[in-house]
């Protein structure tokens, strides 16, 4: 059985997650990243990338290699953005829906506030799957390093065996 972590990650939190994960599972790591960078610091961080996530909008992704039909399990990684998932990974579910609702999916959230709950709700109706197999809600893992978050990435990868 095959896994993927497919993610997208604008500070690296996200990123931090899918390496630990993929080293704890052997899964293999696909980075989305969009051809049009989002604005990283201050103001305009949250602005636009609220923005985008509330829009729902899909921006233009760089190549990735990926084919549902190598896995069996998917792992969707992404941060939370007004209580909604990173456009980039709207774009990817859009360009690969009808293969995902066939697999087992999990998926984490990076967040500093909150949010990651209604993120998932909004994911699975995205996906138009029935539930999870696994979740996972993060804080800030790379920037605050802490002891639960490492504790609920193991607990996490255990859950996906």
């Amino acid at each position: 059985m095959k896994t993927a972590v497919v993610y997208y990650s604008m500070c690296g939190n996200t990123a931090y997650a899918a390496d630990k994960i993929a080293k704890e599972t052997g899964a293999d790591i696909i980075e989305l990243k969009p051809v049009k960078a989002y604005h990283d610091k201050g103001f305009k961080k949250f602005f636009f990338g609220g923005k985008s996530a509330v829009m729902g909008e899909k921006p233009a992704l760089e190549p990735y290699k990926f084919n549902a039909d190598d896995y069996d399990d998917i792992i969707i990684g992404f941060p939370v953005w007004a209580s909604r998932i990173a456009p980039p990974v709207r774009t990817f579910i859009e360009e690969n829906k009808d293969k995902l609702s066939e697999k087992n999916i999990s998926a984490y959230a990076c967040q500093s506030g909150a949010g990651a709950e209604k993120a998932f709700k909004k994911l699975k109706d995205i996906l138009g799957i029935a539930d999870y197999k696994s979740l996972m809600i993060l804080t800030d893992p790379k920037d605050k390093p802490s002891d639960d978050n490492e504790r609920n990435i193991k607990e996490f990868c255990g859950s996906l065996r």
